[in-house]
């Protein structure tokens, strides 16, 4: 009767391939090491590039925003330097949003350390206010009523 020899692993065949695996891994751990690192390189700056996208920021900026506020951070960022063009026609209402924006990331940088529950509820308060402002700074731009 004929046996059938299927894919079992046999202490045999186990022992066997431990055997090889000694003679061929280091012949090839110094091939594959170098492409290894390449590959991980490429996907840690695709990574990067899509999280810069994610928050609107050029790639090179990616490092300052960090965390769970890191798209609230960028926002405010983006915000602030959007008020260049009221700096001269709007000086105060400008410099009091100024000091608003700058009390918004303060509260996006204490809310990293806060319970989850209460760093969602602090991000959507800043969120709404961000939003108020910047319907504000639409309407003194003549972009909407």
């Amino acid at each position: 009767m004929a046996r059938k020899t299927g894919h079992l692993i046999t202490p045999k065949r186990a022992k066997n391939l431990v055997g090889v695996a000694k003679v061929v891994a280091p012949a090839l751990i110094p091939v594959l090491a170098p492409v290894l690192a390449r590959g991980a390189g490429m996907l840690s700056e695709q990574y990067d590039r899509y999280r810069a996208r994610r928050l609107g920021i050029d790639v090179a900026d990616i490092g300052k925003y960090s965390g769970f506020g890191a798209r609230l951070h960028a926002r405010i960022v983006g915000f602030s330097d959007s008020l260049e063009p009221l700096r001269t026609t709007d000086a105060d209402w400008v410099s009091k949003t100024e000091a608003r924006l700058t009390q918004l990331l303060a509260a996006v940088r204490a809310s990293e350390r806060m319970p989850t529950a209460r760093r969602k509820a602090a991000h959507r308060a800043v969120g709404t206010d961000l939003d108020a402002l910047e319907q504000e700074l639409l309407r003194r731009l003549n972009v909407r009523e």
